[in-house]
């Protein structure tokens, strides 16, 4: 009653919702190519809602999306994406009859980009009224809708209420034109790429929506055909006399105009939005981030000429990359490079913004690392050998030990394993069913120096097998005191992996161990991880036997800080340690915040390795036994830090 009586309206808890068009892109990963000759792709959430949704999420906005995905694989895709995106769900609807629409992309040429789009009765296209939550909506101080639903009765039903309802909770309404003419039966299958063709019909639904709106952006082809008009300033003047919104003109390399009162006669007469000169690379999606960008600061009350210049930027990142929503900018990495700007056209090619982009958009936080490590090869293979049992043995143990750790785990957050491919093949199955953390594999052939790969020396051929959320873990032994030619040898072998990490998209930890090479001062490692920040190495993770003395981790910490403050952080190795050795190693990392967890292997599982293989003990007594070595350690990491 108090809502009714006094006038008051509920804060809104999100900045804008998003309802639309929601899709799985495909984009062909072979650029210049026909989309005939592509032979794999990159899967990415795409339509210009999802899109925006994330974009906006990225810069800071709390953001949300209404839209229809399938009951299969393709639906989860796009909810469990947007979720890890930071993106409110809670108005993304599954449909048990209809398909996710999928849209197949490529990069044939500069700004040619042939796209085939599989909608045919999708869910998305399947939004109604009935999927429009009046709590939902008022829940948001925003909402956004786009052209492409006003194309069927049901969506533009379902788009309209929505308007509605924010309008009478006074929330902003903000309209994305979004004329797509395949979209509205205006073009051939084969004509997705098609930004114009006149419709009257299409004007009539745009024309509809103009006077309920508060923000409208749109190319010069939509602004036309959202008008009716023939020329762009005479479609200005058309969408004035029915809004009193914002208007937002998106000119591509030239930037923006944004127009908030009348309109001139003179086209330049409004607030002038330059663009940035950079390459262009692949134009889709470059609206859904000019939009995001400008949405970052028109919701916070920016002044306009702030608000283009961060759509203008957004725009640029989304035109020197190739996918859309994940490679929008984050808010770190905008602020970075209107700060600092770039060296390079195409932003791509930038290191230092490419590294704040992919620190900034890795798969989650992992603030806690506790994991078993059975990547062991050459010391399980010696047991085998020595007791005359099959290789077999080993591949079957590991899949023991992932139970083990499973037990400690119980579904909780911060646990992980570290499991290789030679023997752990069935291992990483299992693993994937028990809801780690964090799962990492090794790469580097058991003991050796200089640095090789276990299978191929053409790692990047290998890691793209690889699932995404495996990290990448790779053991170095390297000292600062190594000769010259063997740190040269060992750090291009580094500088090989880290690249090619980058370049698949997989987290690397790098495993250094210079105890067994050399004395190991208070000095020791943070020189060498120098040495390799120096190269340009940046890893997300690194594993670190334990150090003499709280002066050697200060020093670590202080490279950490210097080189890579978004690294995520250090994780303990043990080398066979006892397990009251490693309790002391624990007490002593306070002195360094960095350090996260451990990565333990044989501390836990050598004995019990080595009585199942015999014979001595069962399956089961083989798990109880590791479980209760790795629960003991992880019991006394948590205590340590107090949790």
């Amino acid at each position: 009653m108090a809502d009714q009586n006094h006038g008051a309206r509920p804060e809104p808890t999100l900045d804008v919702i998003a309802i639309g068009r929601s899709s799985v892109d495909l984009y062909g990963q072979q650029i210049g190519s026909r989309l005939e000759d592509i032979a794999s792709f990159a899967k990415s959430v795409g339509g210009c809602p999802a899109n925006i949704a994330i974009g906006t999420a990225r810069l800071g906005l709390k953001s949300g999306l209404i839209t229809r995905v399938g009951n299969e694989q393709m639906g989860r895709f796009i909810r469990e994406q947007s979720a890890r995106e930071g993106v409110a769900t809670d108005g993304i609807v599954t449909d048990k009859e209809r398909l996710t629409a999928l849209v197949l992309l490529a990069v044939e040429a500069e700004g040619v980009s042939p796209m085939i789009f599989y909608r045919s009765d999708c869910a998305d296209m399947a939004l109604c009224e009935e999927d429009i939550d009046e709590a939902f909506i008022r829940s948001s101080g925003a909402v956004l809708v786009s052209g492409t639903h006003f194309s069927k009765p049901n969506t533009e039903a379902a788009q309209r209420k929505a308007i509605r309802i924010a309008k009478a909770a006074g929330r902003k309404v903000v309209f994305d034109i979004d004329y797509r003419p395949n979209l509205w039966g205006l073009a051939g299958h084969a004509e997705g790429f098609e930004r114009y063709v006149k419709s009257d019909r299409v004007t009539d639904k745009m024309k509809q929506t103009l006077p309920d709106c508060d923000l409208i952006v749109g190319t010069e082809e939509e602004i036309l055909i959202g008008s009716g008009a023939d020329d762009v300033l005479g479609a200005l003047k058309t969408i004035r006399s029915l809004s009193a919104a914002t208007i937002v003109l998106k000119r591509g390399a030239m930037g923006c105009i944004v127009y908030d009162g009348p309109i001139a006669d003179d086209l330049e007469a409004g607030i002038v939005g330059e663009g940035f000169p950079i390459e262009v690379y692949n134009v889709l999606g470059a609206g859904d981030a000019f939009m995001s960008g400008f949405l970052r600061g028109w919701l916070k009350g920016e002044a306009l000429k702030t608000c283009a210049t961060w759509a203008n930027a957004c725009g640029a990142f989304a035109v020197s990359r190739l996918l859309c929503s994940p490679e929008y900018p984050t808010w770190a990495e905008l602020d970075f490079f209107l700060k600092n700007g770039s060296k390079h056209r195409a932003l791509r090619k930038d290191e230092t913004i490419n590294h704040i982009h992919w620190a900034t958009t890795r798969r989650g936080e992992v603030p806690l690392l506790m994991a078993l490590a059975i990547d062991h090869r050459s010391q399980l293979v010696s047991v085998a050998d020595e007791l005359g049992v099959s290789y077999e043995r080993i591949n079957a143990f590991k899949r023991l030990a992932v139970s083990a750790a499973a037990r400690v785990a119980d579904g909780r957050e911060g646990y992980g394993m570290l499991i290789d491919e030679r023997f752990g093949r069935d291992a990483f199955f299992d693993a994937a069913t028990k809801n780690f953390s964090w799962i990492g594999r090794p790469v580097e052939l058991p003991g050796s120096k200089p640095l090789r790969f276990e299978f191929s020396q053409d790692i990047g051929s290998q890691l793209i097998e690889w699932p995404t959320n495996h990290c990448i873990k790779c053991l170095c032994f390297y000292h600062p005191d190594d000769p010259a030619e063997l740190k040269t040898e060992q750090q291009e072998k580094l500088t090989t992996l880290f690249e090619a990490a980058r370049k698949v998209g997989r987290e690397l930890l790098v495993e250094i161990i210079a105890s067994k090479n050399g004395p190991l001062t208070d000095t020791t490692i943070s020189t060498a991880m120098e040495e390799l920040y120096a190269l340009g190495i940046k890893p997300d993770w690194w594993k670190l036997e334990p150090q003499a003395s709280t002066a050697a981790w200060r020093r670590i910490e202080a490279v950490i800080a210097k080189n890579d403050p978004l690294c995520r952080g250090i994780v303990l190795l043990g080398l066979e340690a006892p397990a009251e050795e490693l309790l002391k190693g624990f007490e002593a990392t306070l002195a360094a915040p960095s350090v996260k967890g451990f990565a333990v292997g044989r501390t836990i599982f050598a004995d019990a390795a080595r009585a199942w293989m015999s014979g001595e003990i069962n399956d089961e007594e083989a798990i109880a036994d590791m479980a209760g070595r790795f629960r003991h350690l992880t019991e006394a990491w948590l205590k340590t830090r107090g949790l």
